[in-house]
């Protein structure tokens, strides 16, 4: 579990977070949505630890995650996985030492168990026979398979993942959603996605904070929103909706 508590952040005197507060329980997935400039990539950001919020804590599994120090926190961010927009994977490395930079970087296992693990993790994401091949030579949905396999690689606890859909089409996106949604409830992970992408907050919200200029304004499951009489969520939604039809079509 990840909780967040009245947590503002601001940048040259403007404020960007306002008093944010959510909880965020192991096995589910969590959604963090709103329109582009509302603060919620900060917020993702604030909570994995990338901004140091200006008020507010930050707790994983009570472990006060903002009041830590330095190497306290190193070790914390050991049992992260992060899954980047664009999935951020190094063109120079094949498929397989992608996923095993993790492995490389903070475990002492052997090459043939770092290799072992890679394997493992690429086979639960149903890519096979790729371990050779560049980033550049496999399509971008596999490639964002990559990246939840290198994400995964830890047997992370917590697991972060920034716009997982941004530049695939509807059909991969929803590959995408499903194989991250059964990762986190096969291994009981604290998942947290930031996302705009609609259909991804219909099939798999099972907790949703809307963000509206820096503020909380609504809190709920993918069965609450359209019950919903909060106006600047609805104005999102339904303007994500028609954008995603002319966007199909």
């Amino acid at each position: 579990m990840i909780e967040a508590i009245n947590i503002s952040k601001s940048f040259d005197g403007k404020e960007v977070l306002k008093h944010i507060s959510a909880t965020f329980q192991k096995g589910q997935t969590n959604l963090i949505i709103g329109q582009s400039g509302s603060g919620k990539t900060v917020f993702l950001k604030t909570l994995v630890g990338l901004h140091q919020p200006n008020a507010g804590d930050v707790f994983y599994d009570s472990r006060n995650f903002i009041a830590m120090k330095e190497k306290e926190k190193n070790k914390l961010r050991q049992e992260i996985g992060m899954l980047f927009q664009g999935g951020a994977l190094f063109d120079s490395q094949t498929v397989e030492e992608n996923v095993r930079f993790p492995l490389d970087m903070f475990t002492g296992m052997t090459l043939d168990e770092r290799r072992e693990r890679a394997n493992f993790c690429l086979n639960r994401v149903n890519l096979r026979n790729v371990n050779n091949l560049f980033p550049s030579e496999i399509s971008g949905g596999m490639q964002k398979r990559v990246a939840i396999a290198r994400a995964i690689a830890l047997n992370p606890k917590y697991l972060f993942c920034d716009e997982p859909n941004s530049g695939l089409d509807p059909k991969t996106s929803i590959v995408i959603d499903e194989l991250i949604q059964e990762i986190t409830k096969e291994y009981d992970i604290t998942t947290i996605i930031n996302t705009h992408d609609m259909n991804s907050v219909m099939g798999i919200g099972e907790y949703i904070i809307f963000i509206h200029n820096g503020e909380k304004h609504w809190e709920g499951s993918s069965n609450d929103i359209f019950g919903s009489d909060n106006k600047e969520l609805n104005d999102f939604v339904f303007a994500s909706k028609l954008f995603q039809k002319i966007r199909n079509c």
